[in-house]
């Protein structure tokens, strides 16, 4: 199994999942033809999609997800809170809901519902029967069921959103910090690496860092804070950004 992110942050997410021949993309932030440009840098073609797992409504997560569907006709999974809150028109496969176990070819995929400001937001854990993935982004705290969904994880890609003293000095107005920084909101770098260090991290071969504010962190400042936390080496720690995102990661 292997992993490739084609993009992390408020501009467009993408995270890539492939396992013999399945490949399912989850989430799909940009335009189609950004999207075609990202996918082939990964070596990959829109038609090798097996499907397309939504995490939520925002934008940032679902611009480009039913024009690369309709164009290629890819399946798409989602929460029906999310189909309901969706601006532009979509004609979802099927639903999604906390607790399911979705099998697309060769992936087994666990629905997890997470804390942050959409009507029915989910995130993911991928196994291939030997080993597991979460992806774990845009959630503002976490809950038993987090835990216990995230444990004995191979590899995980973990929001790092912000910094809470560079939100609390920045430029937002006060409501969008509160939202950002509340229970609904996004994961700071210290809430991020608490988090990593409950599930335990020894055995992960992977830890990336995602969805990094670009005007309330700064990566240097996420990476020290896991470092900190966690006592792991800096150089082992991988950041996933906006422009170039995270190119394919084994998981062995």
């Amino acid at each position: 199994m292997r992993f490739a992110i084609l993009g992390s942050g408020s501009q467009g997410n993408g995270t890539l999942v492939q396992y013999q021949g399945t490949h399912v993309l989850v989430d799909c932030g940009f335009s189609l033809r950004e999207t075609e440009r990202r996918l082939a840098r990964l070596g990959v073609n829109p038609e090798q999609l097996s499907a397309i797992l939504v995490t939520h409504e925002h934008a940032d997560h679902v611009h480009g997800v039913g024009l690369l569907s309709r164009r290629y006709n890819i399946p798409v999974y989602l929460s029906r809170g999310t189909l309901r809150a969706l601006r532009k028109p979509l004609e979802p496969t099927g639903f999604v809901a906390c607790g399911d176990v979705l099998e697309i070819g060769a992936l087994a995929i666990n629905v997890v519902g997470v804390a942050h400001d959409a009507l029915e937001p989910t995130q993911y854990v991928f196994s291939n029967g030997q080993r597991r993935l979460g992806v774990l982004t845009d959630l503002g705290s976490y809950c038993g069921r987090v835990m216990d969904s995230y444990q004995d994880l191979d590899a995980l890609v973990i929001e790092s959103n912000h910094c809470r003293d560079l939100l609390a000095r920045g430029h937002y107005p006060q409501f969008l910090k509160l939202r950002v920084g509340g229970a609904f909101g996004h994961l700071n770098n210290h809430q991020a690496a608490n988090l990593v260090s409950e599930l335990g991290w020894q055995n992960l071969q992977h830890l990336v860092l995602a969805h990094l504010s670009s005007k309330n962190n700064l990566p240097q400042l996420a990476r020290q804070c896991f470092v900190d936390t966690l006592g792991c080496d800096p150089d082992w720690l991988q950041l996933a950004d906006q422009d170039s995102g995270l190119d394919w990661r084994e998981i062995a």
